[in-house]
């Protein structure tokens, strides 16, 4: 990790403990935090190989995991990756740089249905990385899978510079909604999901 990311040098101390206790409080109150898991779930086959990159403390890949899905979480921060191992066990959680992803070498050799981008990653990201981290991603993914990002506007990442890094990773935009609901999208929304595929030629067997 040659930049490290916004989340380790734009954050406070403490901030990734008080991140976990968050979420932590806001599952004993019985809010709901598994929209975006709803969403993955809802597009792909039963038991797909699902990636979580920038999993955080496991909120999202977890869920997945309790729906029957196989899935690898990766983030950069440790104490992230440990929350979620203590409170979602079952999925593999990895401590890693995605802009450095390499799963094969860490054992993980299958490639995925899907990745999800939840929760900011991509504003949390070392900045000039974004694109390579499209690339990483989306190379650990089957040629005809999808990487779902999710980000929300005026975060210090436009979404024209995030369309930039998709078409920089040789990716294309598939599909954009305002929410993980799937509301619609249009250019006053403050938030984006974004389904991302490899370009069409790609698809050819």
């Amino acid at each position: 990790m040659t930049t490290p990311p916004r989340w380790i040098t734009d954050t406070s101390p403490g901030h990734s403990q008080w991140y976990i206790e968050r979420f932590r409080r806001m599952a004993a109150n019985g809010d709901d935090l598994a929209g975006e898991a709803r969403l993955i779930d809802a597009i792909v086959a039963r038991h797909s190989r699902i990636l979580d990159a920038g999993c955080g403390p496991g909120r999202v890949g977890g869920e997945l995991h309790r729906r029957g899905h196989i899935v690898v979480g990766v983030d950069v921060d440790p104490e992230l990756v440990e929350a979620a191992k203590a409170d979602h066990p079952g999925p593999v959680w990895l401590q890693g740089d995605l802009a450095e992803l390499d799963l094969a070498g860490r054992g993980v050799i299958d490639p995925f249905d899907v990745a999800v981008l939840a929760g900011n990653v991509m504003t949390f990201l070392a900045p000039g990385s974004e694109p390579e981290v499209l690339r990483q991603v989306a190379r650990h993914v089957k040629v005809d899978g999808r990487v779902v990002v999710g980000f929300g506007m005026g975060r210090g990442y436009a979404l024209e510079a995030f369309d930039a890094d998709v078409r920089r990773a040789g990716l294309v935009v598939e599909q954009r909604f305002a929410s993980w609901d799937l509301l619609p999208w249009s250019p006053a929304a403050d938030f984006a999901v974004t389904f991302l595929r490899h370009p069409p030629g790609d698809l050819v067997s």
